[in-house]
């Protein structure tokens, strides 16, 4: 299916390409807006791995050639410069692009940081404050780990973890499907629960898990946080320092007195940190409703980036679009870099066929206490 999909893709970039098709649809999609893109891990090597989701990470050189191709079409300008300009409403005489990364992973610092030094490019980091300096992972990343070990156990096993789980009134379908096959539904599994179990419950899951599997902090030791002294650098080397609130909270699934909290202690323990001013938020997951929104204007930010192209018309500077980008973003069925693929990603091409599966008009339903059967 993956490699029928990359060949799909290829084809239909190639022909974009060639025939300027690309070019015509993002011009009718963006509108003139600003490419803002947006990464998560950068690493020296992206084999095969278990402590995240394959979409977390890009190689220090795909990047470099992403960022070689974007260089060529755009102008990078850091977050305040492109906020001024939208704030304005000026048209620059050439087409504006900004770099961010989200949650603070320390191999930024170790492999983005020299690199966009080098290149010259200004960019962004959008910190989950309460990470910072520790040596805990976001929840999302420790769950994905423990569940791509579950799910890797013997069928036997795997059913008595998952009657485990349900003694503690969690329900996970897949731990005890006979067809479960771990490259394919770990993540699948990972975005059920966090959309699905509060918190507590899913730290309540990972200890029950863990208590069968093993430790897994060893496979995870590669995906420590920024420290406080890290950050300094960057923010003194011209980074712009963003929040992505206290602890990665999917915030259209939280309740007002949490949205609030998220949004200003972070913003709040940031500034006191850097001693200046943090106007940028990014939505976890690209996460935001009309509440939301709301809720990030009364915290002080001043702009605050996205993950699609769903914008708010009353604050379209809280709902400002990103690119995301990874690994694999414009790679052909053969795993080569393809600058027709990465072109239709910049352009919007495939936006169609991929969509955005979120409700951003209106608060969703309750959050439910554990898995459906």
């Amino acid at each position: 299916m993956e490699t029928m999909r990359a060949f799909v893709k290829t084809v239909a970039a190639e022909a974009a390409w060639r025939s300027g098709a690309s070019r015509l649809i993002g011009a009718l999609a963006a509108a003139g807006e600003p490419l803002v893109l947006g990464y998560h891990r950068v690493v020296e090597d992206c084999g095969p791995r278990s402590d995240s989701a394959p979409a977390m990470f890009v190689s220090a050189r795909t990047l470099e050639r992403q960022l070689e191709w974007v260089g060529r079409r755009f102008q990078f300008v850091s977050l305040d410069e492109l906020g001024e300009c939208l704030e304005s409403g000026a048209r620059p005489s050439r087409p504006l692009a900004a770099v961010t990364f989200d949650d603070g992973y320390r191999d930024v610092y170790d492999n983005a940081f020299p690199l966009l030094q080098r290149m010259g490019i200004p960019a962004a980091v959008f910190l989950v404050s309460d990470l910072v300096g520790t040596a805990r992972l976001p929840l999302h990343d420790r769950l994905y780990l423990v569940m791509a070990r579950a799910l890797a156990l013997p069928a036997a096993t795997r059913a008595q973890l998952g009657s485990l789980l349900r003694r503690l009134g969690l329900r996970v379908p897949v731990l005890e499907s006979p067809e479960c096959r771990p490259s394919r539904d770990t993540a699948t599994a990972q975005q059920a629960l966090l959309e699905q179990v509060p918190p507590a419950g899913l730290e309540q899951l990972i200890r029950a898990v863990t208590q069968v599997i093993g430790s897994v902090e060893a496979e995870c030791s590669d995906g420590q946080m920024l420290d406080w002294e890290m950050v300094r650098a960057m923010h003194e080397a011209g980074f712009t320092i963003g929040s992505h609130t206290c602890s990665h909270a999917l915030l259209t699934l939280e309740d007002r007195g949490c949205l609030r909290h998220e949004l200003a202690a972070s913003r709040e323990r940031l500034e006191a940190k850097l001693g200046a001013p943090v106007r940028h938020f990014a939505y976890p997951d690209g996460r935001f409703d009309r509440a939301v929104v709301d809720e990030v204007a009364g915290a002080g930010y001043g702009f605050a980036y996205t993950t699609c192209r769903h914008r708010d018309p009353g604050r379209p500077l809280l709902t400002i679009p990103r690119r995301l980008l990874w690994e694999n973003s414009c790679r052909d069925v053969a795993g080569h870099f393809s600058p027709a693929i990465l072109q239709c990603q910049v352009e919007g091409l495939f936006d169609a066929a991929s969509g955005c599966s979120q409700e951003h008009d209106r608060r969703p339903a309750a959050r439910r206490q554990g898995m459906p059967a």
